[in-house]
């Protein structure tokens, strides 16, 4: 794919430039609200609505990128040296296998996206980075994600894998679908492994769940999920959940407050959580 001729504005491909960059797509939209580069104008009025719509959305996502380094951290303290990413986004501001290397320096990271254009950032990015991967592929389809050369040539699944869902879950509508994807990736998954996983809340006073719902619709794949806590710990009951449990992300082990940071609450929207595969 990298292969392919760019246009000069994007360094993209031509056909993705032509094919794929007419509609937002939520992983370009979250790189805006993060305050990254890998994204167009159609992006960034759509994340610009969103602001409009509910201004706790830039908290909101900042959190989740929060969560996902303290999360990471956490799991490579325990031992984990390998993580699938899904859903993973265009792997920039505080990417994964960034994060993993502050503390295991050769750990392995694949990260797949279903968007060809995030797909196609993140090859550009990461470049010929050893030890990590980007593929297109969908979640809804473990065997073939898990069968994809780039997951398999970075992954032993003999060994402990750290399976990251940041909010991603939420853009499968079905609910006993979302349950049944995770499950048949925790199957595949040795005793030892773990699941991190975000989601946007559905039962967070402090958000307009309802203005972010109707706004996503414009996302070429539909319109996202907000689920409750409850919802959300049914889909993730095959793991053994760490100490805080199913929280909101920000109080999922929060950071110590730094000198002369201004007191706050904390932000909210996400639920989030991390558990070990159990014996079985």
């Amino acid at each position: 794919m990298v292969d392919e001729p760019r246009t000069p504005a994007s360094g993209l491909p031509l056909r993705l430039a032509e094919d794929d960059l007419e509609r937002p797509s939520s992983a370009r939209v979250y790189d805006f609200l993060l305050g990254g580069t890998s994204h167009g104008a159609v992006d960034r009025h759509l994340g610009r609505e969103l602001i409009d719509a509910e201004p706790l959305v830039v908290p909101i996502v900042r959190e989740n990128r929060s969560f996902l380094r303290r999360a990471v951290t956490f799991l490579a303290h325990a031992g984990i040296d390998q993580f699938l990413d899904l859903g993973s986004g265009i792997p920039t501001m505080g990417n994964t296998h960034e994060v993993a290397r502050r503390v295991v320096p050769d750990a392995r990271v694949a990260y797949v996206d279903v968007d060809p254009v995030a797909v196609a950032h993140g090859e550009l990015l990461l470049g010929r980075t050893t030890g990590v991967t980007v593929s297109r592929g969908d979640l809804r389809r473990p065997d073939d994600v898990l069968g994809t050369p780039a997951v398999r040539d970075v992954l032993d699944l003999d060994r402990p894998v750290g399976l990251l869902l940041f909010s991603v879950l939420q853009h499968l509508p079905d609910g006993e679908e979302a349950r049944a994807v995770v499950a048949e990736y925790l199957s595949h998954l040795v005793a030892g492994s773990a699941l991190a996983v975000s989601h946007l809340s559905g039962d967070d006073p402090r958000v307009d769940v309802d203005a972010v719902r109707r706004l996503s619709t414009a996302y070429p794949r539909g319109g996202i999920t907000p689920r409750s806590a409850g919802d959300l710990a049914g889909i993730i009951a095959g793991v053994e959940l760490v100490a805080p449990g199913l929280v909101f992300a920000a109080q999922w082990r929060p950071e110590p407050r730094r000198v002369g940071e201004p007191d706050g609450e904390p932000c909210c929207g996400h639920r989030a959580a991390v558990g070990f595969v159990p014996a079985r």
